[in-house]
């Protein structure tokens, strides 16, 4: 996924990232019109014809003509007029009779957007493709990514595994992508890929373990169960995969399963909102309070919850201890309901360092690392601790680690490598990673205006910090400073000094 990104007239699209600017700003357009999109603009000036469109824009589905002639008139509209109106403009896109369509803007191809390869780690590496749906329900995508996540979890927790996380593996969720590409991509030699059905209280599972980097099929199954029995065949399609690549090996604890299916579901499609906007976090708020009250004793829905409210306070611009409180107590229940679930362990881990119950939160780290070694996103906050305690080297250790385990990850772990690289005293850096699309719903401008200002680059820095209070009105530096969970002196003194340079408020 090698994604490219073009320049035409105001309009910058990044396919990889799946984005479309109109003048740096967000243009709204929906996944299969940027599949289009990305389609016509990368042969500009070439006609494709309405199959080729259709396959790009629905891989491996039979829809009506009519929904590309629907799509092709949003994008018209979306993208308005070529040329500056000057001479009434004319279209972007222009149908070609009977044919198909054809891009006409003059397009320029931008750098940056391509990926040193990955090399392949020691031990064996893979990663779990989204489950395609196949059933004729789109509402039963949760189900299909649930079990492709669940998957990625119990893979990850052995030891014997690289295991790419969850975020990485639906960037390629819809896209029609040759494995071996994928595979490449990712830095994997294995890849698990299947089909999902449910419908009637039954479900039809199909899996296939490849072989990128030779093309052979290592193992495949089909499971015909009742829906009672999906957790039992997750658990089936682990063991196998885990024989076939290690051998048998001792299964690690139990994880808790739910009892309620519908929980399941909401718990699920609550996780896919969990870093957007306050909205969002608001919707999966309802969806896991919900989750809860239907399986009192389902782990994760109330580890989710806890950082839901975590998430609450950083979109609402300051703590609260109220939700503070709620967080600690939700995310021990997660753990002493499932003390064998290392996304328990980590979530706890950061709560406790916020209280500065700094050698429970080690604790904590330690034992989520111990059940998986895989998991990226604890080692991503790993690295946010350990650099607020000094130790830098080791936090950039940590995220490092993350991001090869996460090569697409959540736009936090940019901010925490960020946070990494101007504690380490390296600002160009720090600039580089801040200033990526990835960071524009991250609070990391703070950061950002820091490094320039220690760069002496005071008038970007001021700029940057005029960006960051309009949607941090309340900031002060002192009180960032007093409630962020610092343990070593020098780090702290460091980046207060850069803030003033900058002009944040004390």
């Amino acid at each position: 996924m090698q994604g490219s990104r073009f320049a035409f007239g105001p309009f910058v699209l990044d396919s990889g990232a799946g984005t479309l600017l109109r003048n740096d700003v967000p243009v709204a357009v929906g996944y299969r019109g940027l599949q289009l999109l990305a389609a016509l603009v990368g042969r500009a000036g070439d006609i494709l014809s309405k199959a080729e469109l259709m396959d790009a824009a629905w891989p491996g589905t039979a829809v009506e003509e009519g929904n590309l002639t629907v799509q092709i008139a949003q994008l018209r509209k979306l993208l308005g007029p070529a040329g500056d109106g000057s001479d009434g403009g004319g279209e972007w896109i222009v149908t070609v009779p009977r044919v198909g369509y054809r891009f006409t803007g003059v397009i320029e191809e931008l750098g940056g957007a391509a990926r040193k390869p990955l090399p392949l780690p020691e031990k064996p590496s893979i990663a779990v493709l989204p489950f395609v749906n196949v059933s004729n329900d789109p509402e039963q995508d949760s189900f299909a990514d649930g079990l492709t996540e669940d998957l990625i979890t119990d893979l990850s927790r052995i030891s014997g595994l690289f295991v790419i996380a969850r975020n990485s593996a639906f960037a390629y969720k819809g896209k029609a992508m040759d494995v071996r590409a994928i595979a490449h991509d990712l830095g994997v030699r294995y890849l698990l890929e299947g089909s999902a059905r449910r419908a009637a209280g039954h479900v039809r599972i199909n899996a296939q373990l490849v072989d990128a980097v030779s093309g052979d099929h290592l193992w495949a199954e089909r499971f015909d169960r009742g829906l009672e029995d999906i957790f039992a065949v997750q658990d089936e399609v682990t063991a196998k995969i885990v024989e076939a690549l290690l051998g048998r090996l001792r299964a690690p604890p139990p994880r808790n399963r739910p009892r309620n299916l519908e929980a399941y579901d909401l718990c699920v499609r609550a996780r896919k909102l969990m870093d957007d906007s306050p909205q969002m976090a608001q919707e999966a708020h309802l969806m896991l309070t919900r989750a809860v009250s239907l399986d009192p004793g389902y782990a994760e829905a109330y580890r989710w919850l806890a950082m839901n409210h975590w998430m609450g306070r950083v979109h609402s611009g300051g703590p609260t201890e109220s939700s503070r409180s709620v967080a600690l107590e939700l995310a021990r229940k997660a753990v002493a309901i499932d003390p064998n679930d290392a996304g328990c362990h980590w979530v706890l881990a950061y709560l406790l360092a916020y209280e500065r119950s700094f050698t429970d939160a080690d604790a904590e780290f330690a034992r989520a690392i111990e059940l998986d070694p895989n998991d990226a996103d604890a080692w991503a906050a790993l690295s946010d601790i350990a650099v607020l305690a000094g130790r830098v080297e080791e936090g950039l250790e940590h995220i490092r680690k993350a991001f090869r385990l996460n090569p697409y990850p959540a736009s936090w772990y940019y901010l925490t490598l960020g946070q990494a690289q101007y504690a380490a005293r390296d600002y160009e850096a720090a600039v580089e990673t801040l200033r990526r699309d990835e960071t524009y719903r991250t609070s990391s401008r703070r950061f950002l205006a820091a490094s320039l200002a220690q760069l002496g680059r005071l008038d970007e820095a001021h700029a940057e910090v005029e960006l960051f209070l309009v949607g941090n009105p309340h900031f002060t530096t002192s009180h960032w400073a007093t409630t962020e969970p610092f343990r070593d002196a020098a780090t702290l003194e460091h980046f207060v000094d850069g803030y003033r340079k900058a002009g944040l408020p004390d």
